[in-house]
C-alpha cells in the first residue's frame, strides 16, 4: 500500500498535481510509522515536504524536509536533493542567504549530477542574489549556468540565462556597455534555435529593451520588428500594443520619424481598444513628437491635445506637464504665441 501511495503520489506531482501529490503523501507517511524502517518515515517526510513547498507552503514544507535528514553516520546518498529542496523553501520564506546557504550545499554534494541539475541549482541562487538587490551577484550566477546549459546542448534553457543575466547587468551598473553588448549579441545568435515562437518573441522583446537602455536603437528596432512577427501566430494584445509602442520611439530615437507614424498610430489605436488610457496618450505624444519633427506643427498641435485629454483622464501628472510643453512649442511655430504662453503656463 506504501508502495502503491508513493507512486502514484510522484505521478500526480510530475504532472503537476502538488495539491492532490500532497493528500497521497500524507497518507503514506502516516502508514510509515507503523513500520520499523526509519529510513523509510524520512523518505516519506521528504517526499510530503517537497509536494508542500511545490503549493507554495514553504513554511510547513521545511518542517517536514528538516525531519528527513539522515541520522549522524547515515548514507546521504540523496542529500544534494534534500538540500536543494530546503533551500528552495527558504527562498520561499524569503530567507534568501540561508537559501543560498542550502543550494550551494546542494552543489557540493551532487558533484555526479548532471550538468541540468547543477545549472537549476545555480538559476535558483541567482535568484536569491536579485532577492537580496545583489544583482552582480545575479548576473555572475545566471552566465555561469547559460554556459553550463550552452555546453549540455541545451540552447533554450542558455537563452533564457543568458536573458536574465543581461536583465541584472543592466540593473546592476557594474559591467560595462560592452559586456552587455556581447551577451545580449549571444542571446540573439541562439533565438533562432528555440522552437516555441512565444518564448523566442518574449526573448526579442527582452534584447530590444536591453539594447534600448544601451541607446542602441537601430539593433532595438530590429528585434522589436521579430518579436512583433512571432505575436502574429497567437495574438496578445497588451504585448502586441506594447510592442508597436516601443517600435514607434526607437525610430523616434533614430531620427527616422516618417517611419515612426505608423507605428505610432497602430500603437496608440490598439491601447485604444483595449482602454490603455495612459499608455494611448504616451502614443499620442509620440506621435506628436515625430510630427513636430517633420515640421507638421497642425497634425503635432492635435495629437499633443489628444496626448493631455488622456493624461487627465489616467491622472498622470507627468505627462501633462510634457504634452502642454509640446503644446506650447506646436503653438509658438503656428504664430500663437498667446497660446503658445497658456501652454506654458499650464505646464509650470
Amino acid at each position: 500500500e506504501i508502495e502503491g501511495l508513493m507512486r502514484a503520489g510522484c505521478q500526480v506531482l510530475a504532472l503537476g498535481d502538488a495539491q492532490e501529490a500532497v493528500g497521497c503523501f500524507r497518507k503514506v507517511l502516516l502508514l510509515s510509522r507503523g513500520t520499523a524502517s526509519p529510513r523509510l518515515r524520512r523518505a516519506c517526510a521528504f517526499n510530503l515536504g517537497a509536494a508542500y513547498v511545490e503549493t507554495g507552503k514553504p513554511k510547513r514544507g521545511l518542517e517536514f524536509l528538516l525531519q528527513s535528514q539522515p541520522s549522524e553516520g547515515e548514507s546521504g546518498e540523496h542529500l544534494g536533493d534534500l538540500y536543494f529542496n530546503i533551500g528552495v523553501a527558504h527562498e520561499g520564506l524569503w530567507d534568501f542567504p540561508k537559501a543560498l546557504e542550502y543550494f550551494d550545499k546542494a552543489i557540493g554534494h551532487d558533484r555526479a549530477a548532471q550538468a541540468g541539475s547543477r545549472a537549476g541549482t545555480r538559476i535558483q541562487m541567482g535568484c536569491c542574489y536579485l532577492g537580496m538587490r545583489e544583482l552582480a551577484q545575479a548576473a555572475r550566477c545566471f552566465l555561469d549556468t547559460a554556459q553550463t546549459y550552452a555546453a549540455a546542448a541545451s540552447p533554450e534553457a542558455a537563452v533564457v540565462a543568458l536573458s536574465r543575466a543581461s536583465g541584472s547587468m543592466l540593473q546592476s551598473r557594474r559591467f560595462r556597455a560592452t559586456e552587455i553588448v556581447g551577451v545580449l549579441t549571444q542571446c540573439r545568435s541562439l533565438c533562432d534555435s528555440i522552437p516555441d515562437p512565444a518564448l523566442r518573441g518574449k526573448l526579442y522583446n527582452d534584447i530590444s529593451l536591453g539594447y534600448s537602455q544601451l541607446r542602441i536603437f537601430f539593433l532595438a528596432a530590429e528585434s522589436f520588428e521579430w518579436a512583433l512577427v512571432l505575436c502574429g501566430g497567437k495574438p496578445d494584445w497588451c504585448r502586441e500594443a506594447a510592442l508597436l509602442q516601443n517600435l514607434g520611439a526607437a525610430h523616434n530615437a533614430l531620427h527616422s520619424f516618417g517611419t515612426a507614424l505608423g507605428w505610432h498610430w497602430r500603437a496608440a489605436a490598439l491601447h485604444s481598444a483595449l482602454g490603455n488610457r495612459r499608455a494611448q496618450g504616451q502614443c499620442f505624444g509620440n506621435l506628436a513628437y515625430a510630427c513636430s519633427q517633420l515640421r507638421n506643427h497642425e497634425a503635432a498641435t492635435e495629437n499633443y491635445l489628444h496626448a493631455l485629454q488622456a493624461f487627465r483622464d489616467s491622472g498622470d501628472v507627468q505627462g501633462q506637464w510634457q504634452a502642454c510643453e509640446g503644446l506650447g512649442v506646436a503653438c509658438f511655430h503656428l504664430g500663437d504665441p498667446q497660446k503658445a504662453i497658456g501652454h506654458y503656463k499650464e505646464a509650470l
